[in-house]
């Protein structure tokens, strides 16, 4: 067994994040499930919890959730991932932020639609600065893999950040959950992720599929 973090998961009641905080704590990370709604936090948090009794999981407010843990991971929608990180800037400090936000724009999601800066994470590791490890992750995992956590999830996940020791990390966590993590560069490279996942989602809607996901060959 890997080791263990104390993880917080804001948006964590969201099917992106419940599916990784169910992952993470059957795997024998301390979980806190971050909400602006702090009695919908803790009904993930129960859910989670009764389904495995042996895990370790809290339902918290987003700020009282981040200043918990040694790292959070991001799954809140586009919309609302600028505003997320500005109102936890001061408690993300210190510590390594997992972003696996899309920048997905309704109603056409299955059509690529990147910032003109390029990528939604990089924008993110520019707003908090070098305090903040800001890593680029699971874009391409469907939540409803995830979510079916007695099943592996056959898709490996893209890493990518600056800095190789956090990304090494998420690599790890990944592996921890049944997910092949694959260091693909520095955080610029996330917009590939992110654009991906637009792409994934209009082959899941010709081939009607709840989760297409990618493969990288070639790695031994």
């Amino acid at each position: 067994m890997g080791r263990t973090f104390r993880v917080s998961v804001v948006g964590g009641t969201g099917a992106e994040g419940k599916g990784l905080a169910t992952r993470l704590a059957r795997a024998g990370h301390t979980v806190f499930i971050g909400s602006r709604d702090l009695l919908r936090a803790s009904a993930t948090a129960r859910e989670i919890q009764s389904m495995s009794p042996e895990a370790t999981v809290q339902g918290m407010d987003n700020r009282s959730a981040v200043r918990a843990s040694e790292i959070c991971i991001l799954t809140v929608p586009y919309a609302a991932q600028r505003a997320t990180v500005e109102g936890l800037r001061d408690e993300l400090q210190g510590k390594l932020l997992i972003d696996a936000t899309v920048p997905l724009v309704p109603p056409k999601v299955a059509r690529v639609q990147l910032p003109s800066s390029g990528s939604a994470v990089a924008q993110i590791q520019n707003l908090l600065g070098e305090g903040v490890r800001v890593v680029s992750a699971f874009q391409n995992v469907s939540a409803h893999a995830l979510n079916d956590a007695d099943h592996e999830v056959e898709c490996d996940v893209l890493v990518c950040g600056d800095d190789v020791e956090a990304r090494s990390i998420v690599v790890e966590l990944a592996a921890g959950i049944g997910l092949r993590g694959v260091h693909a560069g520095p955080i610029v490279n996330s917009a590939a992720a992110e654009a991906l996942t637009s792409i994934l989602i209009s082959i899941n809607m010709r081939y009607k599929i709840p989760g297409a996901g990618i493969r990288i060959t070639g790695l031994p």
